[in-house]
């Protein structure tokens, strides 16, 4: 039986790892905008009790994720935070381009998160008078820094994405109600309107395109996927998308959108046809072929187990549903896909997973929209893998995992790095998503359900699962240290075990999606 510590509300605790988290960004830079960050995360904690007030009386505007909190405190720090290691990075290299450019990311994210407290005090009733004088003073603290920090020209860039986040929240929130709580839709929407709009800045200044021509497939394959989900998102609700006409429209138009816009679009960005690229990209050594044939088989793998718990569910019960252990082997297939293409081509890997973004887009596209012939399959297929964080439309959870274990590549500062590698702590920040998602996520629900028997005031989650996690972390950053010739950690121990630690206290007390978020904040503790 398991012991019970005496009760306590998950999100102070939540709101206090985050605190701590940005107390260490501050201490480590201690600049106006860490100052910033910190009148931030204050009015965070505030804003995020009538968030839940709001979610807890159904008086939100829109029908956000059950049996969640809103996460509006950690969900706010991330943009802001790293756009402040980034700068500090950049600044380091002596990078001025991407220095100003993670202010503007800096700036953005508060922008955004004002603008998410700004809802929920003005429909809250009666008007949270106290509330209300801190978010104005935390406003005001952030409005006089950006005067001071940027130029006119990114100030403008700045209410571009504000401008096109209030847009595509109102799009997105009204055709998926239940599948994000604010604090995720604020993640998610965000990025995505930080990447259109770089990517419309970019498309209409040609000529000052540059960079590695891998950089430049995430941002198409996230816009046209977005396109593309908008477009029959609103067709579909004046017709039915389950007949065979539908579906041969779906895939013509599929084909129209990737072929007559993407592959142009990307073809100006990296001055090739983008399948020749690809083709000369991936034959450019024997090693590439191998991985590719290795990560094939493990898509096998994955797609067996699939059919396999399937199988057990027809010749069971119906109702039967994948157990946590089950769900765990995909981080475990995850994880062998990952620390090879980490260990022997990054580059490779980034180009892959964005790939395989995009086929998970598309597939999550035919299920939800019932696309023949595989529509209905899919449904069946993927529903035995469901659990309470999918209580909306779509099925998100392989797409947050591929995510968690992606972004920390995809974010990793390229340019302000000497020879792409990073010193220290650093070395390890391609590896976070392993470490957070494949690694720690995966062994604190694997013991914290099967041996866990203290668990933490106020949660599911026990000691052991967290204490395994944290231990498991470091015999994972032992063996990259072994087996990667390219980290060089310096001494940086106690910082590695402390940030791994304090990610994995979040992991215990956050409601959020833990794929994306903890990914985000480890990135952002090793890049310090």
């Amino acid at each position: 039986m398991k012991r019970v510590c005496p009760s306590v509300n998950p999100v102070y605790v939540e709101s206090v790892v985050v605190l701590a988290v940005v107390l260490c960004v501050h201490m480590a830079i201690w600049n106006q905008h860490s100052w910033c960050s910190i009148a931030l995360v204050i009015q965070a904690f505030y804003v995020q009790h009538k968030w839940d007030r709001l979610l807890k009386s159904g008086a939100a505007v829109f029908q956000f994720r059950l049996s969640a909190n809103s996460g509006i405190v950690p969900a706010s720090m991330v943009m802001p935070l790293m756009g402040l290691v980034l700068r500090e990075k950049c600044s380091a290299s002596g990078n001025v381009y991407f220095e100003r450019f993670s202010m503007v990311i800096t700036i953005t994210g508060m922008m955004l998160a004002l603008f998410l407290s700004l809802i929920a005090l003005g429909v809250t009733r009666p008007v949270p008078t106290n509330t209300c004088i801190i978010a104005g003073l935390a406003g005001s603290a952030i409005l006089y820094t950006t005067k001071q920090t940027l130029t006119v020209s990114e100030v403008i860039e700045v209410l571009e994405v504000l401008l096109i986040f209030v847009y595509l929240c109102l799009i997105v929130l009204y055709l998926l109600p239940r599948c994000f709580t604010p604090g995720e839709a604020l993640l998610i929407v965000g990025g995505i309107s930080f990447i259109l709009n770089q990517l419309i800045k970019r498309s209409l200044n040609l000529a000052e395109v540059k960079g590695d021509p891998v950089n430049y497939f995430l941002p198409v394959v996230v816009v046209g996927s977005l396109l593309l989900g908008v477009f029959f998102a609103l067709l579909f609700c004046f017709m039915e998308s389950e007949t065979w006409v539908s579906s041969l429209f779906f895939h013509m138009m599929t084909a129209v959108l990737v072929l007559g816009i993407l592959m142009p679009w990307l073809s100006l960005f990296i001055g090739r046809h983008p399948i020749m690229w690809l083709l000369d990209f991936v034959t450019l050594n024997d090693r590439r072929l191998c991985l590719l044939g290795y990560w094939v088989f493990l898509a096998i793998v994955a797609t067996c187990v699939v059919l396999h718990q399937n199988y057990q569910r027809q010749s069971g019960s119906k109702k039967h549903q994948a157990s946590t252990v089950v769900r765990k082997y995909f981080h475990l297939i995850v994880v062998a896909t990952y620390v090879p293409g980490l260990m022997y081509d990054r580059q490779l890997l980034h180009v892959a997973s964005v790939g395989c973004l995009a086929v998970f887009l598309l597939l999550e596209y035919v299920r939800y929209f019932r696309i023949l012939p595989f529509g209905q399959l899919l449904r069946q297929l993927l529903t035995l893998f469901l659990d309470e964080r999918d209580s909306g439309p779509l099925i998100l959870t392989h797409i947050y995992l591929l995510l968690g274990m992606s972004l920390p590549i995809w974010l990793f500062p390229g340019p302000c790095a000497p020879k792409g590698i990073l010193t220290g702590a650093g070395g390890l920040v391609p590896y976070a998503g392993v470490l957070a998602v494949g690694v720690g996520d995966t062994v604190a629900s694997v013991f914290g359900s099967t041996m866990g028997e203290i668990r933490w005031p106020g949660t599911r989650k026990t000691l052991e699962g967290t204490a395994t996690s944290v231990f498991a972390q470091i015999i994972a950053v032992a063996m990259f240290l072994i087996f990667d010739g390219s980290i060089n950690l310096n001494s940086t121990y106690s910082w590695i075990v402390g940030s791994i630690t304090l990610v994995a206290l979040l992991e215990a007390y956050t409601s959020q999606i833990d794929n994306l978020l903890l990914p985000l904040y480890l990135f952002i503790l090793l890049l310090l």
